[in-house]
């Protein structure tokens, strides 16, 4: 008996990674939140959650309680389920209510066209069980979706959150939340052109907009960030600037805009703006990963030798598919942890720095690369060992050129002198910042070197 003609073992396998790769996201935005926790506490000397188990106040789970707090997440999504919904006075109720779906919306949808197990070899047909239908087989992609403009389709969603934002700031009828929307869609305007010129780099270098094709291409030749480190790294600032993460979270920042474009959000209206930053952190990753460093691929012959070996792209079994797929999990999980340090570690810049940054430094930057890699591969050059050349090229030109461009802001951006700190005294002054007093200058509180005097 023959199926219907859209039923197809690509179809299925479609679905079936849709189905999949979702509930990964969730989870792993959910997750993203306790680990983002925990590795603050780390750097900050803290502990972090460590409360929250699995034991649901029942003595017969007491086994699961604690569990190094891996619990909290639910916690933090049953509160958002059960707290009270409010709409402020004067909103527009409608867009109110479907800003937060439009910002979760396209962050789940990013991942569709990201090969996460390679292809997989069928039999030419395939017989269903139970129903008896049988349907075409032959080679299918494991992604959401196989389509030959996979690179576009990614530059195209990638873009489509700031929607959201801009709809939630400007349907909250509050002035800090329309300023933090505004931030947001000129944040996107500006660090979507050095994205998309760096995509073009990338494009440049394999030939093709099959993401499959770009995994093939490095496993055989190089990583892309070996050959292009400076596109690499203009494609990981863009991808923190469009997540609206540190240190370009300025279209939230609590400094300034109380919570920007969601103040005045409450429960799980609330709980989707973070849920959706969290997606578009680990589907951003993924991209990085399928970008630049090679995928599923592994270098150096780890898993054997050869293009039979368990992760060359030649590869179609099943063992090999299940072995892409979570090496491809793993480098996702990595960057996702460099995104989390980043934000620790880094300081926010004010909103005239991001913007500056991204006209006078990222994007003509992004512009020199492109027409440096175009011009060398319209020579013959295009060898990773001659790119990365040419990429020191860049870097030593850019740092060299730098000193001696115009600085911007002169007197309306010029440091004010505080009187009396270490840096300005009053004259006939000499500041003293250091303490007095040995005791305080004592770096070893417990084990102290200060006579201890008794009695």
């Amino acid at each position: 008996m023959d199926a219907p003609s859209f039923l197809t073992a690509q179809f299925i396998a479609s679905v079936v990674v849709i189905l999949i790769v979702v509930h990964m996201l969730l989870g792993a935005a959910g997750m993203s939140i306790y680990f983002e926790r925990k590795i603050s506490a780390y750097i900050q000397d803290r502990i972090g959650p460590n409360r929250v188990g699995f034991d649901f106040g029942q003595p017969w789970l007491s086994f699961l309680k604690g569990m190094w707090g891996l619990g909290q997440f639910l916690a933090d999504g049953l509160k958002m389920l059960l707290k009270e919904e409010y709409s402020p006075k004067g909103a527009d109720r409608a867009l109110f209510n479907l800003a937060p779906m439009v910002v979760v919306i396209p962050a789940l949808i990013g991942f569709a066209v990201i090969p996460w197990g390679g292809v997989l070899s069928l039999p030419e047909t395939i017989t269903l069980p139970l129903i008896g239908w049988t349907i075409p087989g032959g080679d299918v992609l494991i992604a959401g979706a196989n389509v030959n403009v996979g690179i576009i389709y990614i530059l195209a969603v990638a873009s489509l959150g700031v929607y959201g934002i801009v709809l939630a700031g400007w349907a909250s009828n509050n002035k800090y939340a329309f300023l933090g929307s505004l931030r947001a869609s000129a944040q996107m305007i500006s660090y979507e052109i050095p994205l998309g010129l760096s995509l073009l780099t990338a494009l440049l270098m394999v030939g093709s907009l099959m993401p499959e094709e770009m995994i093939r291409h490095q496993s055989s030749e190089a990583w892309l960030i070996l050959s292009q480190p400076l596109a690499a790294i203009i494609v990981f600032i863009c991808f923190l600037a469009e997540a609206n993460r540190t240190p370009f979270d300025n279209a939230e920042c609590e400094q300034e805009l109380v919570a920007g474009f969601h103040t005045e959000y409450s429960s799980m209206r609330f709980g989707l703006f973070p849920l959706s930053e969290y997606a578009h952190v680990a589907a951003g990753s993924a991209i990085f990963t399928l970008l630049f460093l090679g995928g599923y691929h592994l270098p150096l012959g780890l898993i054997g030798a050869g293009e039979g070996h368990l992760l060359s792209p030649e590869n179609t079994s099943i063992p090999a598919m299940l072995a892409k797929f979570h090496v491809f999990i793993f480098k996702t999980l990595a960057i996702i942890f460099l995104v989390i340090l980043v934000r620790w570690t880094i300081p926010r810049l004010r909103f005239d720095q991001v913007m500056q940054s991204a006209w006078n430094t990222v994007i003509p930057l992004a512009i020199v690369i492109v027409v440096v890699t175009a011009v060398m591969i319209h020579l013959g050059y295009r060898s990773t060992g001659a790119m990365l050349l040419a990429n020191a090229g860049i870097t030593v030109f850019a740092l060299g050129l730098l000193p001696i461009l115009p600085r911007r802001g002169g007197a309306n951006n010029r440091k004010v002198r505080l009187a009396g700190s270490r840096f300005s005294p009053l004259e006939g002054e000499t500041v003293r910042t250091s303490p007095v007093s040995a005791f305080a200058r004592e770096d070893r509180p417990v084990e102290s070197t200060l006579p201890v005097h008794s009695g």
